[in-house]
C-alpha cells in the first residue's frame, strides 16, 4: 500500500521518487555505536539469535527443517545495515541527477543470495564461538520456502554492490548486543557521536 501511495504521488506531481525494498537487514555499524534495539519480543532472526546468545531469551526456534532446501530450513536474504545505508546515499545521488524517465523506481536491497536459517545460525556460532540454544519447531503457517532479492537493478542503476558478508553481519550484531548489555547509557538517551 505504501508503494502504491508513493507511486500515485509521483505520477500526479511529476516528483521523482525511489522505493528501496530491504531484505532482512541486520548487524550494526562497525564502530558498534549504532545498532538495532527491538522493542519487546523481536520478530526478525538476527536479534532473536543475539538475544538467545546473551541470555535474554532462553532458546530460539527454527521453524521447519523439512523444506526442499540445502538443510531443510527456509532460505532468506540477510543484508548488512551498512550496505543498506550506502544504498540510500547512492539513491539520493541518483535522484539528484535524474531528469527524465520513470518518476518512481523500486530497487531491491539484498545480497541476491539466500542462506538457510540453519546456515545463519551456524555463521553466528562460527564467528562468536558460542553454541546457540535452539530447537527445531514445526513449520509456521505462511512461511515461504525461499525469498531473496534480485538486486540487478540496484547494481546497474545505482552502482550499488553489497560489501558486507553474513559473518560481518553476525559479528557486528553480536558486538552490539554485548554493548547493549554492558552500557546502560544507551538507554538514557545520551547523544552518541560517530567518528
Amino acid at each position: 500500500m505504501g508503494e502504491q501511495i508513493i507511486n500515485e504521488f509521483a505520477k500526479s506531481t511529476g516528483t521523482h521518487c525511489i522505493l528501496l525494498r530491504y531484505f532482512n537487514p541486520g548487524g550494526a555499524h562497525p564502530s558498534i555505536r549504532i545498532g538495532e534495539m527491538p522493542i519487546g519480543q523481536p520478530q526478525n532472526l538476527i536479534p532473536v539469535i543475539t538475544q538467545t546468545a546473551i541470555g535474554k531469551q532462553e532458546k530460539m526456534y527454527v521453524y521447519g527443517i523439512d523444506y526442499d532446501t540445502r538443510d531443510g530450513s527456509c532460505i532468506r536474504d540477510f543484508i548488512h545495515v551498512c550496505d543498506i545505508a550506502h544504498a540510500h546515499t547512492l539513491a539520493l545521488e541518483y535522484l539528484q541527477k535524474k531528469e527524465q524517465g520513470n518518476v518512481c523506481e523500486a530497487f531491491n536491497l539484498g545480497t541476491g543470495r539466500g542462506v538457510t536459517i540453519l546456515e545463519a545460525v551456524h555463521s553466528f556460532e562460527k564467528v562468536t564461538g558460542i553454541k546457540l540454544n535452539y530447537e527445531i519447531g514445526p513449520r509456521r503457517k505462511g512461511d515461504v520456502i525461499a525469498i531473496y532479492a534480485n538486486n540487478d537493478l540496484a547494481k546497474a542503476k545505482l552502482n550499488w554492490e553489497p560489501k558486507f558478508t553474513l559473518d560481518d553481519l553476525m559479528k557486528t550484531a553480536w558486538e552490539w548486543e554485548q554493548r547493549l548489555k554492558a552500557d546502560d547509557t544507551i538507554f538514557t538517551g545520551v547523544p552518541v557521536e560517530l567518528n
